[in-house]
């Protein structure tokens, strides 16, 4: 399916450890987003409002930092390197509700992400978001 859609969208073929950390961080800023809007709509059809809610809580910073501390022991070390590299990436900007602690392993944490969607590991994200969302309740 990613080669079908890297072929319509006529896309080169790129090695994601080639980009810096924090542009994997804006990718998987979106995917992992996609992936919970994905979840939470899945519950059932109500007020956009309330999805919005229930997404805000599981896409903030503080929750991204709980997950992946739930996530750590089952990273690869290949994983480990990747979010390392995105939480001491410097960002110009931080998350106006969060410590700084939380948005540099939110940002780890998203750069893991974009690096497993741009490598096409796209089970291996799910199935890291699932086991994380287990842990913390929310499965």
């Amino acid at each position: 399916m990613i080669s079908r859609c890297r072929e319509l969208l006529m896309l080169e073929e790129r090695d994601p450890n080639g980009y810096s950390p924090l542009v994997l961080a804006y990718m998987g800023d979106a995917i992992y987003e996609l992936v919970i809007r994905t979840k939470v709509v899945n519950r059932g059809n109500t007020q956009v409002n309330k999805l919005h809610k229930r997404t805000a809580g599981l896409v903030k910073a503080q929750t991204q930092a709980n997950l992946y501390m739930l996530l750590e022991e089952e990273l690869t070390e290949e994983e480990l390197a990747v979010y390392k590299r995105g939480r001491n990436a410097k960002s110009a900007t931080m998350a106006k509700n969060a410590t700084m602690k939380d948005y540099r392993m939110a940002t780890g944490f998203e750069a893991l992400m974009g690096w497993l969607y741009l490598s096409g590991r796209l089970e291996r994200l799910t199935e890291l978001v699932s086991h994380g969302l287990k842990k913390m309740g929310e499965l």
